[in-house]
């Protein structure tokens, strides 16, 4: 091998390892993109467990040893919570103030067997 393609060979192995070296750095700020990215969703993730976990707490607790509502039965549930009666008396009018209203509350949960 002459002196001249041993330069040669040594001129374009520099340029090779500029090559990789840049795509190393690109590889490593990519790399670092993610890894914030994950660690943004990672606290996210925690805000939304700790969210779900108060909510849980805030919502009443059914009580215990009661057989399920029907599904005729859950849907005035979800009506009732809309703030709407489900009574006889007042069917279908806007309860004020989303106030309790105990006609509605014995048409819902009224007469259950017990499990």
């Amino acid at each position: 091998m002459d002196k001249r393609d041993l330069y040669d060979s040594f001129g374009e192995m520099e340029q090779e390892m500029q090559q990789m070296l840049q795509k190393m750095a690109q590889l490593r700020a990519d790399m670092t993109t993610v890894l914030e990215k994950n660690a943004e969703l990672v606290i996210e993730n925690e805000h939304l467990r700790e969210h779900m976990v108060e909510i849980e707490n805030e919502l009443p607790k059914k009580p215990a040893g009661t057989a399920p509502l029907s599904k005729s039965r859950q849907n005035l549930e979800k009506l009732y919570d809309e703030g709407f009666h489900v009574c006889n008396q007042f069917y279908g009018k806007r309860r004020d103030d989303d106030e309790s209203c105990v006609f509605c509350l014995e048409v819902i949960y009224g007469d259950r067997e017990r499990a």
